[in-house]
């Protein structure tokens, strides 16, 4: 490892040096900066306004004036202007006044709702923000991206993405993945020696990183040369500014509904145009009429309902702890059928702690919680003389975390290592002094062992950590009672019987080993490998790692949601069939070199019946997602390491890590977990259901209001009745329709058994015919109630000259069916009348707010001469009350009716299946 210094002068950066060609020593001189320190505040105040953010070119948000244009911009907007300036030209002036006051309400009510949706995705934004570790006025701090400048030093390690262009200054087993920048699709090798070619193709600069690469292995720090736009990635920028996110499945099937529907509105609005003309009606009225129509008939705002629906959504999966990146994600999420989750971390504390282990001959066991050195280690023997060095010596040396007064910075296995040996009197200060680390093998999870070498004599001793069964294959003796012994078949064999027993707890099991190399023949830029072949085995270590709380009532309910759980972990198959079974995981286990002999074909054969996934590597995660989608599963798959982001992106449902993991998982994956943890997935695929549900609520609400209206206008046509609404009624009923009362559906709270339902089928029609038969019969239920009304007022039957209150009654009762229509919206197969009735205070403050405007302007006079009705009386109040009831009546009763015949085949107390692989419905 290479640490060099430079002074730190006053003058400014040199302009355009060739960085590869430099040394590191003369890269901080020509960036006056001292690597110890780093740049101080004010030098990065001053470097921040020369060279700006460190940001690549994107689209700029949608400014808010923009939006509002869109708003007045749209079809139906332009139509009311055109309807507003007919009724000036014909003299209604009243009229066209409140027509363009109509259409200010619409626009501005679009206007919030979209403004609101993109900023909850702007917000989303932020928080996936890179935090780089940089070193400034002496300390290391985590700062936003965004603030780096040229002569930051900035620290790296496996799975980080680099913020900036820069030169090596340090460097420790590093690779780096520049493939998205160069193409290369194998990591780099890095390098700390200046390069003696000025024209050195991008991809060979090995001792510089870039923007937007991955560190896969090893660990170092970098200066940075470029951001923002001088960086290599921003020269690219015009091809990577990022591009709009495109519409979801579900905002694509409804903007194809809103056109069918908009066809087939358009058809019966020329068929009522023309009837219009052949009853003799002045062609303005009827021009007039067939705008205020369409208006309230076409239902253009469908897609755009879905859009901000589902950012809301997402924005209250935030407070719940889950960022999910991309729309179409929320959507996947309600038909999730399958979680693959790791254990560790997820389903589990993380709060990793020894419990007992087996060093030279004897068990042992560790008491204490936590990162506190509060207990001690005994032998079981009884024995009390044990010297516990060379066993915790590995365990302090081979790590890279610390824990001070009881916190964890770093892993928390090797937190637990720390602990230990802090119980058995030795102290990471003491033994590092003694023994520098001058080299090392960082923990690579297909390599499952950690190595360092550490000098400071006459030889390098070497320790490592990791998988018993991996270190045993290394070793060829081991540390007994009475000092190093060579391994023999019969000691191995009890040492792999100590490893099994010690899982069979549930533990986690973790060897150490340690060898010494002559410190003159070291070489410490040699394949270091090489020198672990003769290690001696030193002990065994059982760490607990105790479930997460209320994650087995969360795996409890997943099953009761039609939804599988699959455990997947690097433990050993005894460790992780002892946590399966505490989390209440029923079914079989397999192991990563079982999965090696299956193809995917003969694992989706087994899959359905397996739980557990033991002893895999994120290789095999790519493995199980194949054979979980072959038996048409939707999966959510859970990782944190460099390698789990190929599985993260071939899964449904990829889902990352927002505190241990690594920055290319979260880039890969659809969904960030911020406290990883398993609860989270379950709170969010709930949260996915009732988003989807809400949306099919408000297509139920609107399309029974579009086609209601349509069907009354037409209906009173044919018959021969009088209009039952004129253009200013008709744009009222579209406020109602598209305005709060709708809007609220989509803040509804779960409905009760939302999870105990099977999941729904991707690309399921979110108007199935049943669905469209209930919206049909609905708008038929307005128009015969709306009608009979027109009708029985308008011959006389109540009095005489019923004209002007008949038009009165019908549109009144057309307004109240909303009331009551809202509520049969919100419950399509429970009734209306449960416990959820009054849960969402949204939906009753505005269908109330509605109620009162309506009875308002029925009963103030300036609101009577503006809508063109007259006042009633509170028996007609009582009628109409009654009358649009029975929409919410004949549903209950239709509802009643399907109880009764599902109760007589044994079907309202049937358990829900999990889906089986092939079915394509269900939903």
């Amino acid at each position: 490892m290479t640490a060099p210094q430079a002074s730190q002068p006053s003058s400014p950066v040199a302009p355009d040096p060739v960085w590869h060609c430099l040394s590191a020593e003369e890269a901080l001189t020509r960036l006056h900066v001292d690597l110890a320190q780093g740049l101080s505040a004010a030098e990065v105040s001053g470097r921040q306004a020369q060279y700006g953010p460190n940001k690549l070119t994107e689209q700029p948000p949608t400014p808010p004036w923009k939006i509002l244009l869109q708003q007045v911009q749209s079809f139906l907007i332009l139509l009311l202007f055109a309807a507003s300036a007919l009724a000036a030209l014909i003299g209604h002036y009243r009229d066209a006044i409140v027509i363009l006051v109509v259409t200010a309400i619409n626009s501005v009510l679009g206007f919030y709702q979209e403004y609101r949706a993109e900023r909850s995705l702007a917000a989303l934004k932020r928080m996936l923000a890179l935090h780089p570790h940089v070193r400034r006025d002496g300390q290391v701090l985590a700062v936003a991206a965004d603030e780096l400048v040229p002569g930051d030093i900035v620290r790296m390690e496996t799975g980080d993405r680099i913020a900036a262009d820069g030169r090596l200054v340090e460097s420790a087993g590093l690779e780096i993945d520049e493939s998205a920048l160069t193409g290369e699709s194998l990591p780099v090798v890095k390098r700390m020696a200046a390069l003696e070619d000025a024209g050195t193709p991008l991809a060979d600069r090995n001792n510089m990183v870039f923007m937007n690469t991955v560190v896969t292995r090893g660990r170092g720090w970098y200066v940075v040369t470029a951001t923002g736009r001088s960086s290599e990635m921003g020269r690219l920028a015009s091809m990577l500014a990022e591009t709009p996110e495109g519409d979801t499945p579900l905002q694509i099937q409804l903007d194809a509904l809103g056109k069918r529907l908009t066809a087939i509105a358009g058809v019966i609005i020329a068929v009522i145009f023309g009837l219009g003309i052949w009853r003799g009606t002045a062609i303005a009225d009827v021009v007039l009429n067939a705008i205020a129509l369409a208006v309230a008939a076409i239902p253009e705002g469908l897609p755009a309902v879905v859009t901000v629906t589902l950012a809301l959504g997402m924005q209250r999966m935030v407070r719940q702890q889950a960022i999910v990146k991309r729309l179409a994600a929320v959507e996947t999420l309600g038909c999730t059928t399958v979680i693959c989750s790791d254990k560790t971390g997820t389903l589990t504390m993380n709060q990793m702690t020894v419990r007992a282990g087996f060093y030279r001959g004897h068990r042992f066991t560790v008491t204490g919680e936590g990162y506190r050195p509060n207990g001690e280690l005994a032998l079981d023997s009884g024995r009390d003389d044990a010297d516990w060095e060379p066993l915790l010596r590995p365990m302090v040396l081979c790590n890279d975390s610390n824990v001070s007064e009881g916190q964890l910075i770093g892993d928390p296995t090797e937190g637990a290592l720390l602990t230990m040996a802090l119980k058995g009197g030795l102290t990471r200060a003491g033994v590092e002094a003694e023994r520098p680390r001058i080299a090392e093998i960082p923990f690579d999870s297909d390599r499952k062992y950690m190595a360092t070498y550490h000098g400071g004599g006459d030889d390098v001793q070497v320790h490592v950590k990791g998988a018993p069964e991996t270190l045993l294959r290394h070793c060829s003796s081991w540390l007994g009672p009475n000092g190093v012994q060579s391994l023999e078949p019969a000691m191995r064999a009890q040492l792999e019987a100590e490893n099994a027993s010690l899982a069979a707890q549930g533990l986690r099991v973790l060897a150490v080993a340690s060898t010494s190399l002559p410190a003159a023949e070291f070489d410490s830029e040699a394949d270091l490998t090489s020198s672990l072949q003769h290690l001696t085995f030193v002990g065994l270590a059982g760490l607990l790692d105790p479930p997460r709380p209320a994650v087995r009532e969360a795996v409890a309910l997943c099953h009761e949601a039609g939804i599988q759980v699959k455990m997947i972990t690097g433990d050993q198959r005894e460790t992780a069939r002892a946590v399966a079974t505490a989390l209440g995981l029923e079914g079989g286990v397999i192991t990563g070199p079982e999965l090696d002999q299956l193809d995917t074909d003969q694992l989706s054969e087994r899959v359905e019946a397996l739980a557990v996934f033991a002893r895999v590597t994120p290789e095999h995660k790519m493995k199980i997602v194949r054979a979980l989608k072959a038996r048409n599963h939707v999966v959510a798959m859970t990782g944190d390491g460099v390698n789990d982001a190929p599985a993260l992106k071939i899964a449904d449902i990829g889902v990352a890590m927002g505190l241990s993991g690594t920055e290319v998982a979260k880039e890969a994956a659809s969904m960030v977990l911020t406290d990883d943890n398993f609860v989270t997935i379950v709170r969010a695929i709930r949260e996915g259901r009732v988003i989807y549900e809400n949306i099919v609520k408000f297509v139920r609400f609107q399309l029974s209001t579009n086609l209601g209206a349509i069907f009354t206008v037409l209906g009173a046509l044919l018959v021969g009745l009088p209009e039952p609404f004129n253009p200013i009624q008709l744009l009222w009923i579209n406020i109602i329709m598209d305005g709060p009362p709708a809007m609220s559906l989509g803040m509804d709270r779960a409905a009760p058994g939302i999870m105990q339902r099977r999941p729904r089928v991707p690309g399921a029609r979110i108007l199935s015919l049943r669905r469209l038969g209930l919206v049909v019969s609905f708008g038929a239920v307005m128009m015969a109630g709306t009608l009979g009304v027109l009708a029985w007022a308008d011959s006389g039957l109540g009095g005489a000259d019923m004209t002007a209150k008949a038009a009165t009654l019908a549109f009144t009762v057309f307004v109240l069916f909303q009331f009551f229509n809202a509520f049969n919206a919100r419950a399509e197969s429970r009734s209306a009348f449960g416990t959820h009735l009054f849960t969402n205070r949204a939906l009753w403050a505005s269908v109330c707010g509605t109620v009162l405007l309506q009875v308002a302007a029925v009963n103030w006079a300036p609101a009577r001469e503006i809508f063109h009705i007259v006042a009633l009386d509170w028996s007609d109040w009582a009628l109409l009350a009654a009358i649009a009831a029975s929409i919410m009546a004949l549903e209950e009763l239709r509802k009643l009716g399907v109880w009764i015949v599902r109760a007589a085949r044994g079907l309202t107390s049937a358990p829900v299946p999990a889906r089986r692989a092939g079915e394509s419905s269900g939903a």
